[in-house]
């Protein structure tokens, strides 16, 4: 597997780009992104599960029930959830893509993120669209990647290639997230291309595992949003053999997508927002992965255990108090903890009870901006991570003003 340039236009047959169309009140702020394959592409999705979803989710969901796709479009700056004429303008936004590009309006992979319950402008998007057509490149990542931040502060893009049945295969993905972020996706928007041959199901049931170990193993600040989603084009350009069953061909293509997925989850964690630090909490020989990933979560997801970090705390036992309350099964008296980071290793609770450790290098392994919280339950082989970020003074101010 080798990392490459080019996010979603690394893979063969895509564009992509963005622009203002006029929803940001900032004219200097991009708010419309679009990505266009240049063939019918095999399509799959995952979604919130928030009772309460955006209309774009449900557009989504019915034009991808052929598991067929050829463009994705998003605009940041209004969500269109729970606002005046919601359904109708994610089909007009489905509308004026289709026809800027000459598609099916049916082909369209529609989304929206930002503020919930201020009707859309959807005006500003049809006339926007066309100009935005003509505008995306086959290196116009970067901007479609701009153009879906809210709160994020760093665009989220990654591509890596594979080889599959002797043919060099593609992944490349952008994501935005920065807040309203926990488990099952939370604000978050993920796009990925690959230039893969593989079957709807095939495709579908790899997105879907990918983001159970790596999206959803997110958690900035416990909210879940109305409007997430991770949606996948496969052009099958790379002209692999197809894949359509679970042989070792999809076990390289889920472990790339994977990866992807991966990078862009840790990106989102580490640009949670107000967060100084990312946080890995890492459960390791647990009696099963779902119980190692209940307590890697209940810990990456606690407020005290965030506070801590930010403060570089050493404060372990809201480490076992965080996983006490998880539900997940395991011995307190069984377990370790250490924290780690490149300025070293300090373990801090061995057997379930404190030990005596020097706080000045606590605070040094702790000071860094990247800290793994590692945990062993020592109760089986399995293990899961999670992260997440630290919790800072900035978190509420970005929040206490979010619509100004």
């Amino acid at each position: 597997m080798k990392p490459i340039d080019g996010g979603v236009t690394a893979p063969k047959g895509f564009k992509a780009g963005g622009i203002n169309c006029g929803i940001r009140r900032n004219n200097n702020k991009l708010d419309l992104a679009l990505i266009l394959a240049e063939c019918e592409c095999t399509a799959a999705a995952v979604y919130t599960t928030n009772k309460v979803k955006a209309s774009p989710v449900y557009v989504t969901m019915e034009n991808l029930e052929n598991g067929a796709a050829r463009a994705i479009v998003c605009n940041s700056g209004n969500a269109n959830a729970c606002a005046p004429n919601s359904y109708e303008n994610a089909r007009r936004v489905c509308q004026a893509a289709a026809k800027a590009l000459n598609i099916r309006d049916e082909d369209v992979i529609v989304a929206s993120t930002g503020v919930i319950g201020v009707e859309l402008n959807v005006g500003a998007v049809e006339s926007g669209m066309p100009k935005l057509a003509e505008s995306i490149t086959a290196d116009g990542s970067a901007k479609a990647a701009e153009a879906i931040m809210t709160t994020d502060t760093f665009t989220k893009q990654y591509a890596v290639s594979v080889s599959i049945g002797g043919k060099t295969v593609t992944i490349g993905g952008i994501a935005k997230g920065s807040g309203m972020i926990k488990p099952n996706m939370a604000t978050m928007l993920g796009f990925i291309t690959t230039d893969c041959a593989i079957t709807p199901e095939m495709l579908h049931e790899a997105l879907s595992e990918c983001t159970r170990r790596t999206f959803n193993r997110v958690s900035v600040d416990g909210d879940t949003s109305t409007n997430d989603m991770a949606a996948c084009l496969a052009s099958g350009l790379a002209g692999n053999p197809l894949i359509e069953w679970k042989d070792d061909s999809y076990t390289v293509f889920a472990a790339a997508l994977g990866h992807v997925c991966e990078f862009l989850a840790k990106s989102i964690a580490r640009d949670g927002e107000g967060a100084s630090k990312l946080l890995t909490c890492t459960v390791v020989n647990s009696r099963s992965e779902e119980a190692a990933e209940r307590l890697a979560m209940s810990v990456i997801s606690s407020s005290l255990v965030k506070a801590a970090m930010f403060g570089s705390d050493a404060n372990w036992g809201r480490v076992l108090c965080a996983m006490g309350y998880s539900k997940a099964p395991f011995r307190p008296e069984y377990v370790d903890v250490t924290f780690k980071s490149a300025a070293g290793e300090i373990m801090v609770c061995k057997d379930g009870a404190g030990l005596s450790f020097d706080e000045e290098k606590a605070r040094s392994v702790l000071s860094l901006d990247e800290v793994t919280i590692y945990v062993d339950v020592k109760e089986g082989a399995c293990s899961a991570n999670a992260w997440g970020c630290d919790l800072t003074y900035d978190y509420v101010k970005i929040n206490g003003d979010y619509r100004t």
